[in-house]
């Protein structure tokens, strides 16, 4: 098990995964929340049939996958829906998060979860890094990626922690808003002070 876990976290759009894959290209173990939130709901998952049962097949694309944007639009239109789902899914994620976590081998691993602060996952973690950007580039960014309308992503937006709530309760931060190689230099620069904090715990 890695002797160091950090928690990263950012808003919509920030550029958690770019930051991620860095990582990762440094020989860093990472534990994705969304990616474990996308295998629970796979064809075959009880996860998936759950949630089918209760919206009807009409939530399914035609490889019988979740249609995700569809499911976007529903919880947009049913707020209460959202709660449903997380009480669904969450323990579900919460628990190969921590399986995943255990499994980790390099001297720290990032466990990236985009509602950190949200689901109080923060104090699971040793330290947190928070990818910031300012509010107009989250906004941008998702509408280009997603191809949403912006209210959509305005209303995701205000259902997250807001930026200065991030930012609190940030260890150390990484400023996406410029350049890759800004980035790239920002990581390496974390990734030698987390290998140095993992040899000392």
């Amino acid at each position: 098990m890695s002797k160091l876990v950090v928690g990263l976290s950012g808003g919509i759009g920030s550029g958690k995964t770019t930051v991620t894959d860095l990582f990762s290209g440094l020989g860093v173990d990472i534990i994705d929340a969304d990616v474990i939130a996308r295998k629970v709901v796979e064809p075959g998952t009880l996860g998936l049939r759950q949630i089918v049962n209760k919206l009807g097949s009409k939530i399914l694309d035609k490889e019988g996958c979740l249609d995700r944007a569809k499911l976007r639009e529903l919880i947009f239109q049913q707020p209460a829906l959202k709660n449903w789902l997380n009480a669904l899914l969450h323990p579900v994620i919460r628990d190969e998060m921590q399986r995943q976590t255990q499994c980790a081998s390099s001297p720290y691993c990032i466990l990236s979860v985009p509602l950190l602060f949200e689901n109080k996952l923060n104090s699971t973690v040793d330290r947190v890094v928070i990818v910031d950007v300012s509010e107009q580039s989250q906004l941008e960014r998702t509408i280009g990626r997603d191809g949403v309308d912006d209210l959509q992503v305005k209303a995701i937006m205000a259902s997250q922690a807001s930026r200065v709530e991030r930012l609190t309760i940030a260890d150390d931060i990484i400023d996406n808003n410029g350049n890759e190689a800004a980035l790239a230099g920002q990581v390496r620069r974390l990734h030698t002070d987390y290998l140095q904090q993992a040899k000392s715990v």
